[in-house]
């Protein structure tokens, strides 16, 4: 099971993921969000890191082309779509793709099935924003999904749930933001610490 913290805006709150047993680290590159990074910025960190392969870029209605540029200079995981990006765009996408969907009224949206997806993020729903919301995804419609397919599950994710959490869901992999910080983009080492203990123990326990 992968553990990905993301959100991250500094480097030294990456650098403590990794050292804490992070899989994977995520970084946001959407201006609205208060967890934005610069295009700049973050391949500046991924150079400082010398993690390669461990980095996720969360994008939010960016362009093919720019998802593929980006990739191609970063040495990612994945690229993680999170806005209204169509699948018909990236049918043939070269590089390794996960996908947020949220459930409305019990059905994922985006539906998985359209999707070539290596991952898909389940997030909670909330009218107007992408991510980090503190908000509980709907883990019995992730349960269903992760039986079918590969799901990180998000939303909500705190040290004191997320042990429930990968226990009903079994989840390919768990995303933390919110649940590990401070304020909005910086890390709470000790609580980022504990989230990353909790979930390898139980899946251990598995």
């Amino acid at each position: 099971m992968d553990i990905k913290v993301c959100g991250l805006t500094c480097l030294d709150d990456a650098r403590r993921a990794l050292d804490y047993g992070a899989d994977c680290l995520g970084f946001v590159l959407y201006g609205k969000s208060p967890r934005s990074v610069s295009r700049m910025d973050f391949l500046r960190m991924l150079d400082l890191l010398d993690a390669p392969g461990r980095a996720v870029a969360v994008l939010v209605d960016e362009s093919r082309a720019f998802a593929e540029r980006l990739a191609r200079d970063g040495a990612l995981r994945a690229v993680q779509l999170h806005g209204d990006e169509q699948a018909a765009d990236y049918v043939g996408y070269p590089f390794p793709l996960w996908r947020a969907v949220r459930f409305e009224a019990d059905w994922p949206c985006p539906d998985p099935e359209a999707w070539l997806a290596e991952r898909f993020v389940v997030d909670a729903h909330v009218a107007g924003l992408r991510g980090g919301t503190g908000v509980t995804a709907d883990w019995s419609a992730a349960a269903d999904l992760a039986r079918r397919r590969p799901v990180m599950l998000a939303g909500g994710l705190t040290p004191a749930n997320v042990a429930e959490a990968i226990r009903r869901v079994r989840p390919a992999g768990v995303d933390v933001a919110s649940g590990v910080e401070q304020a909005p983009g910086r890390k709470d080492p000790a609580a980022m610490r504990e989230f990353i203990r909790i979930a390898r123990q139980t899946e251990d326990a598995l």
